[in-house]
């Protein structure tokens, strides 16, 4: 649901507030800052001015360890047309009170709300997300979802319901900014943005987050996209191989050899790596049981899952629990597609040394 309305009698720029969260992502600050940087350069006066926000402290780090000076005196009625939130590693457990009531008086005041990656925990947190449509980066979709289960989640670049607005974060803030700067000032600003940063083309907000899911293609197989889409829904309970390649309609043999010549693994190691990185998010993320998440990841046996998890991610799920993100000035998120493949080569080239 949209319902942003357009103000062609605005007077002065539009004022846009960002509430900075320590350990925000800068990347998905300044794709937002930039489009409205550059609007301002092509236009004859002003369309934007910022401001950069805490909750927390005066200076705020990035995840990328550079610094911003922010405003801590807010006031408790903001004087911002649009509000960012920005946030990323650490809001899944953890985010100022004062934010949250805060933000809860902007949208029943009808302030326009964008929570970015992680920000979104603070708009749930505010009890003004039920069931209206979000989105955040997948990668942490499990573990919000696990959460807030009222909340419409969706994995798309963002969304627009009413004046709430969700934004996966990256890259993704060029395509959500000049969509606003068209709603605002008109499709030719926005075009004439998008050339200046060279951004083409611009993507729709339910365009998809993921192309590849770690393949080396630019596009996926339709056959092991499929399979990787029956992976992805049933992951509580893991279909069998057999079962996986007759509801696509080939052999058993076939979709191993997809697999192996489309994603560089076997399917199995794929659906394994899959159910890992879920449960690592429920870890992460919720209060479950360690025994709760191994269940909820497809793991019929605690010591299958540890064991699993050790090999993957390098220490076991409590550790992996107590460090996040807390305890590690940069936290890694090992166990990727990559790092799969890459572990299976130096393997066999130990093998053939040997």
């Amino acid at each position: 649901m949209v319902d942003l309305s357009t103000s062609d009698l605005r007077q002065g720029p539009e004022k846009v507030g960002f509430v900075l969260i320590p350990r925000f992502n800068m990347m998905t600050l300044t794709t937002i800052v930039e489009p409205m940087r550059i609007a301002n350069y092509l236009s004859t006066a002003p369309r934007y001015e910022w401001t950069y926000c805490s909750f927390n402290d005066a200076t705020i780090t990035a995840s990328n360890g550079m610094d911003i000076a922010c405003r801590t005196d807010i006031p408790e009625q903001a004087d911002f047309d649009i509000i960012f939130i920005i946030g990323s590693w650490g809001c899944e457990r953890e985010i100022h009170p004062r934010l949250v009531n805060w933000v809860r008086r902007q949208v029943r005041t009808g302030k326009k709300v964008c929570a970015c990656e992680l920000g979104v925990y603070a708009l749930a947190r505010a009890g003004v997300m039920s069931g209206r449509q979000a989105t955040t980066h997948w990668s942490c979709m499990a573990g919000f979802a696990e959460q807030f289960p009222n909340v419409d989640l969706r994995e798309q670049l963002y969304t627009i319901d009413r004046t709430i607005m969700t934004c996966a974060g990256g890259a993704i803030g060029m395509d959500l900014m000049l969509y606003l700067i068209a709603e605002e000032h008109g499709e030719h600003l926005a075009s004439e943005v998008a050339d200046q940063i060279m951004h083409h083309p611009i993507r729709k907000a339910d365009a998809v987050q993921r192309n590849t899911l770690g393949s080396a293609m630019a596009n996926i197989h339709p056959h092991v996209e499929a399979a990787i889409k029956l992976i992805e829904e049933n992951i509580a309970e893991p279909r069998s191989i057999p079962e996986i390649a007759a509801r696509i309609g080939l052999s058993q043999r076939q979709l191993e050899r997809y697999f192996k010549r489309h994603m560089g693994c076997s399917i199995v190691q794929f659906s394994q790596l899959l159910r890992l990185q879920y449960a690592r998010v429920l870890l992460t993320s919720t209060r479950m049981s360690i025994r709760e998440v191994s269940v909820a990841s497809g793991f019929n046996s605690m010591s299958h899952f540890s064991h699993a998890f050790v090999r993957s991610f390098g220490r076991k799920p409590s550790q992996y629990r107590q460090a996040w993100p807390d305890r590690e000035e940069a936290p890694s998120w090992p166990g990727t597609v990559y790092s799969l493949i890459e572990s299976s080569r130096l393997e066999a080239q130990r093998k053939q040394a040997g």
